[in-house]
């Protein structure tokens, strides 16, 4: 059957052909780039934690749905809670689209929270997206004699952190301000996997700050065999496992203080975000974007993540980061200081 097109419809398909023949010519272009070659994937914490476990999970599936499938290798890079990763990202790595990162949902903020060592811009990064939304718990072993949160009130707690603006150390420092809880932080661990160690030998009382997502991967046993007591939950949802266990904006009757704590853990709903460097060709940065929402659906990428106990129960794309991530930084200027106190407190 032959179609005749007339005068009036030609222009609409022509441009319909080139524009679909410069979208096939684009994505050529990406996997003839890719093809070939090796990415690397940072995580800007060490190894064995839910971070590397989730990116080292990514790295196995997300060569796949890149045009030009790439070998993928990952690479630790902790320090200073994940800010030495992104000032890495944004300002010594490759800007070709080869070095991409999994970073800790706090390096969005830092700049934002005052942070000397921050140097990057995050609304110039390029965030590609996050597989979940995260839930911070407070907890100690079976063995405390801190039983729940109303006694962290009122007995000290060593809380091991990595670093002096660590976002664990931010976190504890952010429940003595708005509940009241008695948590000294103590730096200088190697992650949160040093710290558990030490939890584990007596040696601090708990983590600054531990994601539900983590626990679950990298500690399973310890939940199986209550190991641990969790005393409170906190962040953009509560975790439905967690019934009983108190939820901190319900404890939080000053509503000044409470609007405080929800701007405080606005990073808690980035998750355990992917990003690639400022400066990366729009094409690939698009094609990486796409490659990683590819890999969160892909059901042999859930499998692996159910098995060793991770979570992708809210993935979010590049785009939603870089919106909310760009809406933080016009929050109020004196939300903004108050978040700065805490984040930069005075050392001793």
């Amino acid at each position: 059957m032959n179609f005749k097109i007339t005068r009036r419809q030609f222009p609409f398909a022509f441009f319909g052909t080139a524009a679909a023949a410069l979208e096939a010519h684009a994505a050529d272009a990406v996997a003839d780039f890719f093809k070939g070659k090796t990415l690397t994937l940072i995580v800007s914490s060490a190894a064995d934690g839910g971070y590397d476990r989730l990116a080292r999970a990514v790295a196995k599936h997300m060569f796949a749905h890149i045009p030009g499938k790439p070998e993928i290798v990952v690479r630790n890079m902790p320090g200073a809670g994940g800010i030495i990763a992104a000032n890495y990202l944004a300002n010594g790595a490759n800007k070709d689209g080869l070095v991409i990162a999994c970073l800790q949902a706090n390096t969005a903020l830092e700049p934002l929270l005052g942070a000397k060592q921050a140097e990057y811009d995050a609304n110039r990064i390029n965030w590609l997206g996050t597989p979940s939304v995260e839930t911070g718990l407070l907890m100690v072993m079976q063995k405390s004699q801190v039983n729940t949160i109303e006694d962290a009130t009122k007995t000290p707690l060593k809380a091991g952190t990595s670093g002096h603006n660590s976002a664990p150390a931010f976190f504890a420092r952010l429940l003595n301000e708005t509940l009241g809880t008695k948590l000294e932080v103590v730096v200088g661990f190697r992650g949160q996997a040093g710290a558990w160690q030490a939890m584990e030998k007596g040696d601090i009382d708990t983590y600054g700050m531990t994601y539900w997502s983590s626990l679950t991967s990298a500690r399973k046993k310890w939940l199986q065999d209550k190991t641990v007591r969790i005393l409170l939950q906190y962040g953009p949802e509560k975790v439905g496992e967690l019934q009983g266990v108190p939820y901190a904006p319900d404890l939080i009757k000053n509503p000044a203080d409470k609007a405080f704590f929800e701007a405080a853990t606005l990073q808690m709903s980035l998750g355990r975000p992917f990003a690639a460097p400022p400066g990366v060709p729009a094409d690939r940065v698009a094609a990486l974007r796409k490659a990683l929402m590819a890999t969160f659906n892909d059901e042999k990428f859930q499998r692996d993540v159910r098995r060793i106990g991770l979570l992708v129960n809210n993935p979010r794309s590049g785009e939603q980061l870089q919106q909310q991530i760009a809406n933080a930084y016009r929050a109020p200027s004196d939300t903004v200081a108050r978040l700065r106190r805490i984040a930069n407190p005075p050392r001793s």
